[in-house]
């Protein structure tokens, strides 16, 4: 006889003793089909069954072969499991039954949820308990009926949930008893109710007072997901409440300027006039609670973004921070995730920043069309789990209207949803129709629950549609028939809640009709401020004077004993951390630097760079594809322990240190680890932030994030930044791919001060452009930095500098070739170039003594152009006859159109401006090595061969 009380079958229950049935079942008709362990247990203590079930326990040993036939008090096993995996279907499958789409019913999907589809009758689930197919269901259900009926209320509402392909299984549980709990949905007050009918009288009333007031106006209206701002509303609040400090925001175009008005708080007032065209300051608020930044040439309303301080009660002080945006869409949303990791940061001591990620939360609204369709969003949704770019959980948003433009879903994406690429990386999804905002408000709450819970993304995919064309001169019908045919006949949301509201007696019309009032007395209150403004006449629009006037003059330079002290403490590593041997040597040799004749070369001035700076208070961010090493293992800011695999940086180490040095290898991604640098920089101005493309040209995938954020981003939304981008560029032969940085396109981009760009040729330039760009961020005339680095230069000795050039100088923008020049009066040729190809002519003409006619000037800032510089220079060769510009690059790239003027200008047009080079090609540099080095070799030589004419 069995002893009861080890009996295993007790600690089974619900769905999980369903899978034990079914397992047994197989058993029976084989007992290889399942897993030795089980078969054991089902020799030894045969059917599981509920405790009770038995007649006693010796039968329920010896009668294996009945256990196909209903027990005493139990259905049929078939039964139960069938009850059991329809429960599993509508957890699993309840989604496409679910009243999420507010236009139409004809997507619902209910098959995998009819009874039949399992040989499964009412009265067979009757016979069932609940907690067979539901675990800790709740009391008042007395059988499986009940508990189905239960689930698919909860799962095919007007809220629904896709959380199976979350594979931790805690997670899951949770989501699981979230949902069947029913504790995410929200028992509204009628005061709250009130509220929510008032913020969406709201919504509805600020779109249409704009449609008949600036009639023909783009606004793109956000009518049709109205429930948009309450859902905002929701998890701004839920998260101050629980500390947050910083609320992050970024959206497209859609339902912008609503979001601005409403979430936000930016005055009607300054709307309305933007509307206008008569913008004016005087409106902002005077408690200055609102920052409205604007740039010098400006942007339209829609993309302007905002800040805000919200202040309730004297106790709750939060940030919230709307990003400015162009209409690249998507690309904002890594640009928040850095903002957001920015304000979660504690930069102010030694080591890597200390984060707290309950201090600020991304909140990332996506398009459905554009949410599948950019992959900038797979690129944003990697980066959610990685060391150097987690943020804690975004909450992201689908503005789901069912439409691209005009372009509707079927011919949009290859998945049935457009959340579904969130599928991949584990992201929670909830579907919710917006015309049921009460639903949107259990949306909030699972939303936010999860992120504090388990500190990762999750997922809003809020279904709704689209009141108007694209923009408000479309006419959708054109394009779209059936279904503005639908959106026409179609309520607003506003409308289906205040029905749904006075049909449950919960408002009165009057009640309904006075908050319609109210709101609309406050737009026309608004709009009569303004109505009489003249629209601001047209004026030139240039930058303030401290852009104009470009970076100002520092000391760069460090004594030679807290340079050496420094480099002393760089090469040092505890006892116990085993370092590659091969790689000791190498950084001990560093040591040498200081003695005779000793050089500093690239990568150590880098590193006595950072150090500097971060003595001097300035915290560091560098991050790239291999950074840490260095692409080219010049670096090595991380050290390995040989054995261990433990990382170690001298960087974290150094006394007197009150700054933090984070260095990240990134993933393989351009766009959205430059746009995520990018918004870090912006949110800590303070910090150095670098970023490092792998090689130069691979940094042309990014290229939306230069054009449209970092290039214009101050001109457009007065935006400042002082990032710093490192591009490794220069012809070794390495084929198309690996040579060009592309300095033509950041040189094309250059203008109003936006940035530098430069191209250096020494390790002590590079270590003062550093320690400058440091000195300079918190100031007006910061601005972000483009560098064209080295790669075989990185070990070039003509590329290492000495001691006395980082303890004595400074950066310059132009450097003059040593040995030549020296009498300027028979100086007939100069030779200007910049970058690699300086080296290269410095290699050739060093220690020769025919070259008095000739003369090398090497342009190490391109932008802003050393003009006067150069003019200066040139008043000393009275005899000069010709000038060369002279570049390793196509003659349609490298730096040739845009030095070309202003060479000419600077001589006065006395002397002919040659261009010595490569002719213009398509691909930017030869594929073979050998026709890489012939061709070079002619460069070079044409610069400094007497007699030798360029192509004018």
């Amino acid at each position: 006889m069995t002893n009861k009380k080890a009996d295993p079958w007790k600690s089974f229950a619900g769905p999980n003793l369903g899978y034990i049935m079914e397992q047994y079942d197989l058993y029976l008709q084989d007992t290889a089909a399942v897993e030795p362990e089980l078969a054991a247990l089902f020799e030894a203590w045969g059917a599981p069954v509920l405790e009770g079930s038995r007649k006693n326990e010796e039968e329920s040993i010896t009668a294996t072969h009945a256990i196909n036939a209903p027990q005493a008090g139990l259905p049929d096993i078939q039964k139960i499991i069938a009850a059991t995996k329809l429960a599993d279907h509508i957890r699993t499958y309840g989604h496409h039954a679910a009243d999420i789409y507010p236009l139409t019913k004809s997507k619902m999907d209910t098959q995998l949820l009819e009874l039949s589809n399992y040989n499964l009758t009412e009265a067979d689930l009757k016979s069932i308990p609940a907690a067979f197919v539901m675990e800790n269901p709740p009391s008042d259900l007395k059988n499986a009926f009940e508990a189905v009926t239960y689930l698919k209320g909860r799962y095919t509402s007007t809220i629904a949930f896709e959380f199976q392909h979350v594979n931790d299984l805690n997670e899951k549980k949770w989501l699981k008893d979230a949902v069947e709990s029913g504790n995410i949905f929200p028992k509204l007050s009628k005061e709250k109710k009130s509220l929510l009918l008032k913020r969406l009288n709201e919504v509805e009333g600020f779109e249409k007072f704009l449609h008949r007031t600036y009639v023909g106006q783009k606004r793109f209206s956000i009518e049709g997901l109205d429930t948009l701002v309450p859902l905002l509303d929701g998890i701004i609040s839920e998260s101050v409440q629980n500390g947050t400090t910083n609320v992050n925001i970024a959206m497209a175009h859609r339902g912008r300027l609503n979001v601005l008005a409403h979430v936000l708080g930016k005055p009607y007032e300054i709307i309305f006039s933007e509307f206008q065209h008569s913008p004016n300051k005087d409106l902002v608020p005077s408690e200055g609670s609102i920052g409205i930044n604007y740039g010098w040439t400006g942007d339209v309303k829609y993309h302007l973004g905002l800040d805000k301080q919200i202040t309730r009660e004297n106790t709750i002080k939060a940030r919230l921070t709307l990003a400015n945006n162009p209409s690249h869409l998507e690309f904002v949303g890594a640009i928040v995730e850095g903002y957001t990791r920015a304000a979660q940061e504690n930069r102010k001591e030694a080591g890597f920043p200390a984060q707290d990620v309950s201090r600020s939360l991304a909140i990332l609204i996506h398009g459905d069309a554009a949410f599948p369709g950019e992959g900038i969003v797979a690129e944003t949704l990697n980066l959610s789990r990685l060391k150097g770019y987690q943020t804690g959980g975004a909450i992201h948003i689908i503005a789901n209207n069912m439409i691209g433009f005009t372009t509707e879903s079927e011919d949009s994406r290859s998945t049935k949803y457009a959340s579904d690429l969130a599928k991949g990386f584990e992201i929670p999804i909830v579907h919710v129709n917006a015309d049921d905002p009460e639903a949107c408000m259990a949306a909030v709450q699972l939303a936010y629950q999860y992120r504090t819970a388990f500190k990762k993304d999750f997922l809003i995919d809020l279904i709704g549609y689209r009141r108007f064309g694209h923009n408000e001169m479309d006419e959708p019908l054109v394009t779209n028939p059936k279904m503005y045919e639908l959106v026409h006949k179609h309520p607003t949301t506003k409308e289906v809640y205040s029905q749904r509201l006075l049909q449950a007696g919960e408002l009165t019309s009057e009640e309904v009709a006075a908050i319609e009032a109210q709101v609309e007395e406050k737009l026309s209150t608004a709009y009569g401020k303004v109505s009489g403004n003249k629209p601001k006449e047209a004026n030139e629009l240039n930058p303030p004077e401290t852009v104009e006037h470009g970076i100002p003059k520092f000391e760069t330079s460090v004594t030679n004993d807290e340079l050496k002290a420094v480099n002393e403490n760089l090469v040092k590593w505890p006892e116990s951390f085993q370092i590659n041997k091969k790689l000791g040597k190498i950084l001990s040799r560093r040591l040498d630097a200081f003695g005779t004749d000793g050089k500093i070369d690239w990568a150590q001035a880098e590193t006595l760079a950072f150090a500097t700076i971060l003595k001097d208070g300035t915290p560091i961010r560098l991050t790239g594809q291999d950074s840490e090493r260095g692409t080219f293992a010049q670096r090595h800011l991380m050290l390995h322990d040989s054995s261990t695999g433990e990382k170690y940086s001298p960087l974290h180490q150094l006394e007197g240190v009150a700054a933090s040095f984070a260095v990240h290898n990134s993933p393989l991604s351009e766009a959205s680890v430059l746009a995520f640098e990018y918004g870090y920089n912006v949110f800590s101005p303070e910090t150095l932030v670098l970023w490092e493309a792998q090689y130069g040209d691979f940094a042309n995938t990014a290229q939306v994030i230069f054009d449209q954020f970092i290039a214009a981003g101050r001109a457009k939304w007065g935006q400042k930044s002082g990032l710093v981008m490192l591009l490794p560029h220069g012809y070794e032969g390495q084929g198309p791919e690996h040579s060009s940085g592309r300095l033509e396109r950041y040189l094309s981009l250059a203008a109003e001060n936006n940035w530098t760009v430069a191209n250096l040729s020494t390790a002590a330039q590079y270590f003062h452009i550093l320690r400058r760009q440091a000195k300079v961020l918190e100031m007006e005339e910061v601005r972000p930095l483009v560098i064209m680095t080295p790669k075989s230069l990185l070990r070039n000795p003509l590329t290492s500098s000495n001691p006395v050039e980082f303890t004595e100088g400074d950066f310059k923008p132009c450097i003059q070739q040593p040995g030549l020049g020296a009498n300027p009066e028979k100086v007939e040729r100069i030779v200007f170039c910049t970058g690699k190809i300086a080296v290269d002519l410095s290699a050739q003409v060093t220690g020769r003594e025919d070259l008095d006619w000739l003369h090398i000037i090497r342009i190490e800032e391109l932008y802003p152009f050393p003009y006067q510089d150069i003019q200066q220079l040139l008043k000393q060769f009275t005899n000069l006859k010709e000038i060369f510009w002279v570049q390793e690059e196509p003659k349609n790239m490298g730096a040739w159109t845009f030095v070309e003027p202003r060479l000419i200008s600077a001589c006065n047009d006395i002397v002919p401006v040659i261009y010595v080079g490569r002719k213009r090609r398509s691909s930017p540099a030869e594929g073979d090595p050998n026709a890489h080095k012939m061709k070079q070799q002619q460069i070079i030589t044409k610069a400094i061969t007497r007699n030798q004419e360029g192509e004018k």
